[in-house]
């Protein structure tokens, strides 16, 4: 299995990178489930050294987005090619009265901008899978828009919950699409979800951080999330010592 850190910054490259991960998401506001970093940020995760994949979320809440907030996606994610992204993280979807799905046209959009660069489609297949759609059938619409990996719990509050689903996702894309877990997955779980055969594992590897200075009206909280070096190291030892337990 591969690991993927999610970071909000540019010291959180270079723990993740440090600490043997293979990629890295690079988002902001990670309480928040995630949005779209600045672009300058992207610019100098870039140069670090790892392959740097982008979240491209306008906002909080759910996934439902208008065509405006789907253009604002569009030029992000050109811009985020020029900048040097190795892959961008999306998803979208679309209720039109007739039940909850992938909304395929902001996604084929959002595909072909991204140029050829990889595409990962996030949880918001989550909130399909939990309403018991068909994991076969959900692999085939993701390959038919050519997106690279899927993240995903299997539905389930967290991922270690949703082995079976996963596992099911596995076997329905045939090498075709990775699949990549995610969802409050900790070192623990890296054995349960290496059987169940998943590509790779996604995690935050976050841990409480204190500003050293003083907080003032309109400057938030004190504490900020930071990426922690042992978590990231531990994940790591985690999924290498899985790679060798037999299936």
């Amino acid at each position: 299995m591969k690991l993927e850190i999610a970071v909000q910054d540019v010291d959180g490259v270079r723990v993740a990178a440090q600490g043997g991960a293979d990629r890295v998401e690079l988002c902001q506001a990670l309480p928040l489930g995630g949005l779209t970093p600045s672009l300058g940020l992207v610019e100098l995760a870039t140069g670090v050294g790892t392959d740097v994949h982008v979240l491209v979320r306008p906002r909080a809440g759910g996934f439902l987005f208008t065509a405006t907030e789907v253009s604002v996606m569009v030029r992000d994610i050109e811009a985020l090619v020029d900048a040097g992204a190795a892959g961008v993280v999306v998803g979208a979807l679309t209720d039109d009265g007739g039940g909850v799905e992938l909304d395929r046209h902001a996604l084929k959009a959002l595909v072909r901008a991204a140029e050829g660069i990889e595409v990962t489609v996030h949880r918001c297949v989550d909130v399909l899978l939990a309403r018991a759609a068909d994991p076969a059938a959900l692999v085939e619409r993701l390959v038919g828009l050519g997106v690279a990996r899927v993240l995903t719990s299997g539905g389930a509050p967290w991922a270690l919950g949703g082995v079976g689903t996963l596992a099911a996702l596995v076997d329905a894309a045939d090498g075709r699409l990775e699949v990549m877990a995610g969802g409050r997955v900790r070192p623990g779980h890296m054995a349960a979800l290496a059987q169940a055969g998943v590509d790779a594992v996604h995690l935050s590897a976050r841990t409480p951080a204190h500003d050293a200075g003083p907080a003032g009206p309109g400057g938030g909280p004190v504490v900020y999330d930071s990426t922690d070096p042992a978590l990231v190291q531990a994940a790591r030892s985690a999924v290498l010592e899985a790679g060798r337990s037999p299936r």
